[in-house]
């Protein structure tokens, strides 16, 4: 096929080889990545990101290459006067040309229009966000896929709906990306996130404030970090709605969340760990309520120049997908669930001591856990070591994937850095607001009951279990014996250092 001389020069030559080349990378990639279901997120990256931009450079130096030769030609002619490229659809090298233009161009709209598709698709895959930054995210990737809503993708909670904040998450994405490609991230993460999409936006397109439910019963094993290991049980039945589902958000801890209420707050501290003044209105009746801290209150200007943030789910689900629990939590999971003995002698309390450890990397730590259960079982027990063996190789590799699942060390996270505000065992949580410390003028009072939120049913080891026989709620008893001290200590102030 004939083809204009100003198409034959080096720069168009090289324009087309690097198109064509692109071009058969990108077929064969693709088709790898769906026949064989091969790849990863790199992969992702080249198909849909890289290989495109290097093919649109191959097809910008055909035309370019193709202008500089006919401005070369005019130079040494006395075409001087035409400053445009002659088509002349006469000549059959014209029209060979313009049918490759042609052709070549509806190939080229088709193929970005498919690939600007998946390439949309693939930057809102939970693989482009868990993994593409690696150190940076995992901690979040990781936390993420153990948790309830692991078969959610994570722009439906991060950006969600609508293209106004698809905007907004990719120029937020931009910085990063830059701030990844610079090292210009902090360790740990700082949260709450910044201009995060209201709940009511993201949540409640599938936990609408309609749908939630009444009471539910939760029963949780506990071990002491004692010699046995002892076990301490607990029922609560959790008031997360009220007695009757028919009385829907009338009553229970979702109130907060009543379409005909308003709570708002401000917070004296960044994560919001310090709220000191609350208003409750009543959209209904229009009643109103200012509550504010008699411990510490805040002045009059501080509250004008204070910015007031509406409670919403956040508040209190602060970790519904990134939760980090304690070593004591997944300890406590672990041996639950049949992955670390009980039997073991002081296997929890040599547990809490290798793992309130800071280590300076994952490798360090897992290293550190596997000596140090040895050596101490070596020492203190070692008859118990030579006949189990097993029991101790298992629970060194159930202490070691907690830890890989739960702290990272690179990125300084911990179960201490992000608090989960669900409860009051190792951050305050709920007894930021509730701590019969919020007063209002007219001396009502935002109560530290437990009964509010959950009544006991049942609580103390499995040989020696209190049950309740009535509707009536068991009176909290410490698994170990500190007097009326839980009554006035907030409990974080002790299980903060995981004991």
């Amino acid at each position: 096929m004939k083809l204009p001389k100003t198409a034959y020069n080096w720069t168009s030559l090289i324009g087309a080889t690097i198109a064509i080349i692109s071009l058969s990378m990108i077929v064969f990639l693709f088709t790898i990545s769906i026949m064989f279901d091969k790849g990863g997120s790199y992969l992702g990256i080249f198909i849909y990101m890289v290989l495109p931009i290097f093919l649109i450079f191959g097809l910008i130096l055909i035309p370019f290459g193709m202008w500089k030769r006919h401005r070369a030609e005019l130079k040494n002619t006395d075409l001087k006067k035409l400053k445009w490229l002659k088509i002349d659809f006469n000549d059959p090298k014209h029209r060979n040309a313009m049918l490759i233009f042609l052709v070549g161009s509806a190939l080229f709209l088709f193929l970005s229009s498919v690939g600007s598709y998946e390439a949309f698709h693939y930057s809102e895959s939970v693989e482009f966000c868990g993994t593409i930054c690696h150190d940076v995210m995992e901690p979040e990737y990781v936390a993420y896929q153990n948790s309830p809503h692991a078969r959610v993708a994570c722009v439906e909670c991060h950006v969600g709906e609508g293209a106004d904040w698809y905007v907004r998450s990719k120029l937020s994405g931009m910085y990063q990306v830059y701030s990844v490609l610079f090292e210009k991230y902090p360790t740990p993460i700082p949260t709450p996130v910044e201009n995060l999409r209201p709940a009511r936006e993201t949540c409640e397109r599938c936990h609408w404030p309609e749908k939630f439910y009444a009471q539910q019963n939760r029963l949780e094993k506990h071990y002491i970090a004692d010699e046995q290991n002892s076990e301490w049980d607990i029922s609560l039945q959790v008031k997360t709605g009220p007695s009757y589902s028919a009385l829907g958000l009338q009553e229970g801890i979702h109130w907060h969340i009543n379409p005909d209420i308003t709570i708002e707050y401000i917070s004296s501290s960044s994560n919001r760990e310090e709220i000191p003044w609350i208003k409750y209105t009543n959209k209904k009746t229009g009643e109103t309520y200012i509550y504010e801290d008699t411990e510490n209150p805040l002045s009059e200007e501080v509250i004008n120049s204070s910015q007031t943030r509406t409670m919403d789910c956040m508040d209190c689900h602060n970790r519904p997908s990134h939760n980090y629990l304690s070593p004591s939590k997944f300890v406590d999971n672990a041996m639950t669930a049949g992955l670390m003995s009980p039997s073991i002698p002081e296997l929890k309390v040599t547990a809490m001591g290798l793992l309130s450890t800071e280590y300076p990397t994952k490798d360090s730590a897992l290293n550190s856990i596997a000596a140090g259960i040895n050596e101490f079982y070596e020492n203190s027990y070692p008859e118990f070591l030579a006949e189990n063996k097993g029991l101790i190789d298992d629970a060194i590799a159930a202490l070691q994937d907690g830890f890989q699942k739960n702290i990272f060390p690179f990125m300084k996270v911990r179960w201490d850095k992000y608090p989960n505000h669900i409860g009051h065992i190792e951050s305050n949580g709920c007894f930021r607001c509730h701590d019969d410390n919020h007063q209002t003028k007219q001396q009502r009072t935002i109560s530290k009951d437990c009964n509010l939120c959950h009544i006991i049913n049942a609580q103390g080891s499995p040989a020696n279990l209190e049950r309740s026989l009535t509707f009536e709620a068991l009176e909290f008893k410490h698994p170990v014996d500190i007097g009326e001290e839980w009554k006035v200590t907030n409990c974080a102030e002790c299980h903060s250092a995981l004991f």
